[in-house]
């Protein structure tokens, strides 16, 4: 039949317009498919491992369409450019169809290759092995991130590191990489000269891990109230230590932040997007997470193994507990519960009971799992029955409501932050409101509240270092600001950060997202949100009383501040403040301090 096509005398036929050596290589391929599909079924019912006969019964196919496709000159007349056109997608279709399932036969064993040689079973953690696909996005997510980079686990791989004193806070001191190359600077520590320091991990990714890690330490340090029982506070940063393992995080939070910034900004699709990839904390995401943090533990490993280790990063306690220590706190973020904010090996902290019940559900052990309160700093806590009676006394006496609008560590919400200055202005020209406005050390986010406050004829005042942030707050203890508007903006990382935490206590209302703020003591409009996961801290904070809903749009969040200036509603929320503090839902990291010091008595 096939030779009668070179005969110009026969009939016109079928084969006219179809290559039939392409038929016939699509009837190999469609027969291997069959023997694909057949062997699978078995392996799946037999619970078979995928062998070099399962990835054979993938490449046949491939070989089958690919020899008549690239090989054979067709012995019909030409095809027409349409049925030609088919015959490629098709083929190409069918092509990337058969290699992701041969990735899928060979991912269960990259994925065992992958951690062959973990510290910690996350598994065994989550109570399941993954599927193939979960092993292969597993695998495929953590070659994106470290490539084919082997993990530096030995203690002789570690960076030395030196402990000075912090020139930000008093009594706190910094680890940083040893220019010397020893660790002498702590080695007195671990010769049993001294007692263990406590250690505060962290890393500088947005704002919140970093203002929660201060948090904790200042329960460590100062007079009356000091937790540490004459051990030194250490505060570890993991990008304070120059190597390749903190430029990879680096490069991790370029893309988070551009992720935030451009679902802020264009909303629509993208947000939605972003949204679903923020709340999306599956068991996979567990597994990149800790696999990451294997890589990280030459940040770590210079610190004495048993020291108290409290992390506000997961990364810094799955890092920690790779690298063998013991004693291992997690203050687990935000008020949604995701896989990859727990860390197997460590105790896990949480912020409200709806995380715990949440994590028990899923499968966190129990004896990793506990309810401490709210991650919120010393001064703030003490300070909560002046705060709160100031507030209701300047609600009272109908002075101007003093809203402390921050921008976080992404420079995200640069659109709604804009025009919720802009609407507010009428209220702040009428000596109804006054703006507390925090630049951080975004330029952008500088020039942002400069044009808006320029367009809307707002006159401001301006503070640019901590000097100024502190006198400034005394200053606001019984006196009225210089301005309406009073516009904060730095060159440096830490003020950025800081600056909020002090001038919540003389503030009436803190307008920010539902981020790691959305826990802290003080009336809160909860603004617009940048990933979905926030949605649940704006309504941890609606049902204690001390803030409101998501307000996702400006006339919504406006309407809010006229509810304050109109009616007792701010008073409400001060008294909801004092009730919260007299059972210590405030007291998170009093309490994650008092388990860590607890925990190293213990093992003494």
């Amino acid at each position: 039949f096939i030779n009668d096509l070179d005969n110009p005398n026969r009939p016109t036929q079928f084969c006219d317009w179809v290559d039939v050596k392409f038929l016939l290589g699509f009837h190999n391929l469609f027969l291997s498919f069959l023997l694909f599909v057949g062997y699978n079924i078995k392996r799946t019912s037999t619970n078979q491992n995928p062998s070099v006969m399962g990835a054979a019964t993938v490449l046949i196919p491939l070989l089958a369409i690919a020899i008549p496709l690239i090989m054979s000159t067709p012995s019909s007349p030409s095809l027409q450019p349409w049925y030609t056109a088919v015959i490629i997608i098709l083929s190409i279709i069918l092509f990337f169809y058969l290699l992701f399932r041969l990735a899928l036969l060979l991912a269960p064993s990259l994925y065992q290759k992958m951690i062959a040689e973990n510290t910690i079973s996350v598994d065994d953690f989550v109570k399941s092995k993954p599927s193939p696909r979960s092993a292969l996005k597993s695998w495929a997510m953590n070659r994106m991130s470290v490539g084919s980079r082997k993990a530096k686990k030995d203690v002789s791989e570690g960076y030395p590191l030196s402990v000075v004193d912090s020139d930000k806070v008093d009594g706190i001191k910094v680890t940083s990489r040893s220019s010397s190359g020893t660790s002498a600077s702590i080695s007195n520590v671990d010769d049993g000269s001294k007692p263990m320091p406590i250690v505060v991990g962290t890393i500088r990714m947005g704002f919140g891990h970093h203002r929660i890690a201060y948090a904790a330490t200042s329960w460590g340090v100062g007079g009356e109230g000091n937790l540490s029982k004459g051990r030194e506070t250490w505060f570890h940063d993991f990008l304070n230590i120059e190597s390749e393992e903190a430029q990879m995080i680096k490069d991790t939070d370029k893309l988070y932040s551009k992720g935030s910034r451009w679902a802020s900004e264009l909303g629509g699709a993208v947000e939605r997007l972003w949204g679903s990839i923020t709340k999306s904390g599956d068991e996979d995401s567990l597994r990149v997470t800790y696999q990451f943090s294997e890589h990280m533990v030459p940040l770590i490993n210079g610190l004495p193994k048993n020291a108290p280790i409290i992390a506000t990063h997961s990364m810094v306690a799955c890092a920690a507990v790779a690298a063998g220590f013991t004693n291992v706190i997690n203050l687990v973020i935000d008020n949604h519960a995701q896989w990859f904010v727990v860390v197997p090996g460590a105790l896990n902290l949480v912020q409200g009971p709806s995380n715990y019940h949440s994590f028990l559900k899923m499968g966190v052990p129990e004896d990793q799992l506990a309810l401490a309160g709210h991650w919120i700093p010393r001064d703030l806590v003490e300070g909560i029955p002046d705060a709160c009676a100031r507030r209701i006394a300047r609600r009272k006496a109908g002075k101007p409501i003093r809203i402390i609008i921050p921008v976080g560590g992404a420079g995200a919400q640069r659109k709604f932050i804009v025009n919720m200055v802009g609407a507010l202005s009428k209220l702040v020209k009428e000596g109804k409101v006054q703006l507390f406005l925090n630049a951080a050390d975004h330029e952008h986010m500088k020039e942002a509240f400069l044009g808006a406050l320029e367009k809307n004829g707002m006159d401001y005042a301006t503070v640019k270092d901590m000097k100024g942030v502190r006198d400034f707050k005394e200053k606001m203890l019984t006196e009225e600001p210089e301005k309406n508007v009073t516009l904060f903006t730095f060159d440096e990382y830490f003020s950025a950060v800081a600056t909020t935490d002090i001038l919540c206590n003389v503030a009436d209302v803190l307008a920010c997202k539902p981020s790691e703020l959305a826990f802290y003591p003080i009336p809160k409009l909860m603004i617009r949100r940048v990933g979905d996961h926030e949605a649940y801290s704006a309504l941890r904070a609606s049902e204690l009383g001390d803030g409101t809903l998501e307000l996702r749009h400006v006339p919504l969040a406006i309407k809010y501040v006229n509810l304050f200036w109109d009616t007792n509603l701010l008073e409400v929320m001060n008294n909801s403040i004092e009730k919260n503090n007299k059972i210590g839902l405030y007291d998170g990291c009093k309490n994650a301090m008092k388990i860590a010091l607890e925990r190293a008595e213990k093992t003494k």
